[in-house]
């Protein structure tokens, strides 16, 4: 039997609040089907090209606003790079610059 990949948190927190409790019990439920190692199409995720490889959203929509978590699906773990309240239709260009760059820089320190 598969263990569950770990999560490695870049950065942002899933709590509440901001979040109601129902988004994150959401934003949990849906983390772990990740990890046991399902991939998630629309309408809970999508990918985020613009970002990198294996990179998507999670969508989670709440009382008032519309979550994303950034993520991207590694070999051996999940990694968040991001979590946002929403409130364009694209995503902010300084939302996946950052993306980017935290990315980078974790796998430089982790590939070498």
């Amino acid at each position: 039997m598969n263990e569950d990949k770990p999560l490695v948190w870049l950065h942002g927190e899933i709590k509440t609040p901001p979040l109601s409790s129902e988004a994150r019990i959401e934003a949990g439920f849906l983390l772990r089907r990740l990890q046991r190692g399902e991939s998630l199409g629309l309408p809970h995720s999508r990918p985020m090209k613009t970002i990198g490889p294996h990179c998507h959203e999670l969508r989670i929509k709440d009382e008032n606003a519309h979550w994303r978590i950034v993520y991207r699906t590694d070999p051996d773990a999940i990694i968040i790079a991001a979590v946002f309240a929403k409130k364009t239709a694209a995503t902010p260009v300084p939302v996946i610059d950052v993306c980017k760059r935290r990315l980078h820089a974790y796998d430089t320190l982790t590939k070498g």
